[in-house]
């Protein structure tokens, strides 16, 4: 900028007008290419994420308002005639730009992050998902800002991009919608093992959400349908573990709960203990008391 203003220092006032018009003609086009290039960038994410492109014309318009607040500021400080008020243009636009950038700092955040969201795909709407530890649900919509998740309760949960893209992702959905739910019971240590592995099985056997995750391979080699593990020998119980199939998160949760209800009351009928907590105490007598 320095050698601009020492060639226009000892030109006349037509080459300075002609430098203003060269400056504005230049802005000019840059904005238009920018503006071009953005367009095509944000029209083909918004179909991606499923937004309204044009909502977000204020980053076009943005790009161009700056555009030309540069160049103007540009030529204020170059013509030494107009130097004093571009030097006070360009602080104003200094302390203008910090503010803005400022306050839109979280915004762009989003916008990147959703962005990305896009280009590396670790869900997509309809998945089943789980974010951090607290927020699970079904992706129902994906826009430049947010995520929107249904959860079980009907509920949406809203959440920024830039705080999805920090949290770990546990996606149900992502590759195999199958879902392998464990379904735990404790039996009493009177009770037959034998015999309450059978009754889960045939209980896990006859639910309508039950899949056979088998292969040709383990068919032929009599591996069970569902497979019933003894999982931990605790102080009060023998914990077995049924490993149930379903097609996805929502009837293996069913198939969960129904489960753990017709297995009780198998148990019941066909006297199987299902221990609860207890102790024992025992009083010792102190022999040298009289």
């Amino acid at each position: 900028m320095a050698a601009i203003e020492i060639i226009l220092k000892d030109l006349g006032v037509g080459y300075k007008v002609l430098f203003v018009l060269f400056a504005i003609i230049v802005g000019f086009i840059a904005s238009k290419v920018i503006r071009f290039f953005m367009h095509r960038m944000v029209l083909r994410s918004a179909k991606k994420l499923n937004a309204d492109p044009t909502n977000y014309n204020f980053l076009k318009n943005a790009v161009s308002f700056l555009i030309f607040i540069v160049v103007i500021i540009i030529v204020f400080y170059s013509i030494p005639e107009l130097k004093s008020i571009g030097v006070s243009l360009l602080a104003s636009a200094g302390i203008l730009a910090a503010i803005v950038g400022f306050a839109s700092q979280q915004a762009f955040s989003n916008i990147v992050s959703g962005i990305f969201v896009v280009i590396f795909k670790p869900f997509r709407v309809g998945d089943y998902i789980k974010i951090g530890d607290f927020h699970f649900g079904t992706v129902e919509d994906i826009t430049l800002r947010h995520t929107v998740i249904k959860n079980p309760e009907n509920r949406r949960v809203i959440i920024p991009n830039s705080v999805i893209s920090s949290e770990t992702i546990l996606n149900s959905s992502i590759a195999d919608p199958k879902v392998c739910a464990f379904v735990e019971i404790g039996i009493s240590y009177f009770s037959s093992i034998d015999a309450a592995i059978s009754i889960m099985r045939s209980e896990a056997e006859n639910h309508p959400n039950l899949i056979d995750t088998r292969s040709e391979t383990e068919v032929e080699e009599g591996v069970e349908k569902v497979v019933i593990r003894v999982i931990q020998l605790a102080d009060s119980s023998v914990v077995l573990r049924a490993y149930v199939w379903a097609e996805n998160t929502g009837k293996a949760f069913v198939m969960k709960c129904d489960l753990l209800k017709s297995i009780k009351e198998s148990f019941e009928k066909n006297d199987i203990e299902i221990p609860f907590p207890h102790q024992t105490l025992y009083l010792r007598k102190d022999e040298n008391k009289n």
